[in-house]
């Protein structure tokens, strides 16, 4: 047995998960059969085999017998508000499913309508085994706006964070890249001081805190990119952007400014461990040592990158050089599903197809990015049931067809097993899903409002 300390064992503890397969993500021991999982408060204090339980008394005991347990998942880039437009957009490439689809969806969305989005996708990745996500929210970004799509999340009860996206100014860049103006309504001046009125309400440490969120590191404009990397840094939290997801993004950049957008933000200064930056495809060897160097974080997104498409991300390369790698679902317009066991899958096999190597990527890799290495990306102390680490915790039922029998618990969580098959999301000790079931807020009112909001929407705008 391992405990938070083996010279003052608790007798009392307010959770136990007992009985168990544990899917642990510690190195030193990664499966425990019929294994025990005591939490107090918000944290994990004890992990090991079954007598466990005869060390803890414990104010609730759930039976895990037949049920796979494992960190919840973290997902590192996610757009909820685009939750209403699901399914639309279909094969349009990148910048041209920007302007023609994204940009005048974000533009036209409501407050009311962005909290339903927010609500619905909230939902769906907590049903899904999800216990901390990072929302790049671009949508409606006024102060009442960003600070209740916090709530909304905190609410249904994930942690995370609300990255507020930061458009600025229209640049020459996203006029030639056929971007609509009125999706740039705001100066550069505004987008900062909103984001500090966030940061402010939404402080580091909070349940959902707030980062700066500047859109595209290829169309936001420099100067305020570097004016929110300094408001991050002023405030001791990370930022968040995206990174040379389409092929011609770098070389668009380089016509622009001289150089590619990696490199340009390590000659900045701006790289670093508080940096996460989704997609990250299209890099050079430069830009991969200077990301990998500065332990900046990136964040793979399999299903979006495969869809729009963008490409593969360099993950081994990054991974070698020292990057933390983190894993998201992107908006559910492009990624479709808040499911990160999805994008388990898909990260493994478009890396052995893109190698024709079967040992480019495997379980156990897909498994850390999409758990410890999101958690590192977060700055959160989760990703593993070690003791002392924030009890964010699924239970996956096995009873089922397709994970039956199950000779390998790694292999069966990513080629087997999807979101549905997740029973109960723990987040800091509190149960959000059992059996299947929000217990935080009522799902089938939230998919309710969410379908009305959505028609609404989409006919007022054309794009139903």
């Amino acid at each position: 047995m391992e405990n938070a300390s083996s010279a003052n064992v608790p007798e009392h503890c307010d959770l136990l998960l007992e009985a168990g397969t544990l899917v642990t993500l510690d190195p030193s021991r990664p499966v425990i059969e019929c294994g025990s999982v005591a939490i107090v408060g918000e944290r994990i204090v004890a992990v090991g085999p079954q007598d466990v339980v005869s060390v803890y008394r414990a104010d609730r005991v759930i039976s895990c017998r037949g049920r796979l347990v494992m960190p919840g998942l973290v997902d590192c880039h996610n757009h909820l508000f685009q939750s209403l437009g699901r399914t639309l957009g279909e094969g349009l490439p990148g910048w041209e499913w920007l302007s023609r689809f994204m940009w005048p969806y974000a533009a036209e969305i409501t407050p009311e309508e962005t909290r339903a989005a927010v609500y619905l996708g909230a939902v769906e990745a907590a049903l899904a085994g999800t216990t901390a996500l990072l929302d790049h929210h671009y949508g409606r970004t006024d102060y009442d706006t960003t600070l209740a799509v916090a709530s909304a999340i905190e609410e249904v009860g994930l942690r995370g964070v609300v990255a507020r996206g930061m458009a600025g100014g229209y640049t020459p860049l996203a006029e030639r890249q056929g971007l609509p103006e009125k999706a740039f309504p705001l100066s550069d001046t505004e987008e900062l001081y909103i984001t500090e009125a966030c940061l402010e309400a939404q402080p580091p440490g909070s349940r959902v805190a707030v980062w700066p969120g500047p859109i595209n590191a290829v169309y936001t404009d420099q100067r305020l990119l570097v004016s929110a990397v300094r408001l991050a840094r002023s405030y001791g939290t990370g930022w968040h952007t995206h990174l040379s997801a389409p092929q011609g993004d770098p070389d668009v950049y380089r016509e622009a400014y001289g150089v590619r957008p990696a490199t340009w933000l390590h000659n900045e200064g701006l790289l670093g461990p508080e940096a996460v930056l989704a997609h990250a495809t299209w890099l050079d060897g430069a830009e991969i040592e200077a990301i990998g160097s500065t332990r900046t974080a990136v964040v793979h997104c399999p299903m979006s990158n495969q869809y729009v498409p963008y490409g593969v991300m360099p993950m081994r390369q990054l991974l070698d050089a020292g990057a933390t790698v983190g894993l998201g679902t992107d908006g559910s317009t492009c990624g479709h599903r808040q499911d990160l066991f999805e994008n388990m899958k898909m990260l493994v096999l478009m890396h052995r197809l893109a190698d024709l190597d079967p040992g480019a990527s495997s379980a156990a890799e897909a498994l850390r990015v999409a758990t410890a290495g999101g958690a590192g990306a977060l700055g959160l102390e989760a990703g593993r049931l070690v003791p002392g680490a924030l009890a964010d915790v699924i239970v996956l039922d096995t009873s089922r067809a397709h994970l039956t029998p199950i000779h390998d618990p790694l292999s069966a969580l990513v080629y087997a097993a999807r979101g549905s098959d997740v029973t109960m999301n723990i987040v800091g000790g509190q149960v959000i899903v059992e059996d299947g079931l929000c217990t935080r807020v009522d799902q089938d009112e939230v998919m309710s409002e969410a379908r009305a909001r959505a028609r609404y929407l989409l006919g007022r705008i054309g794009l139903g």
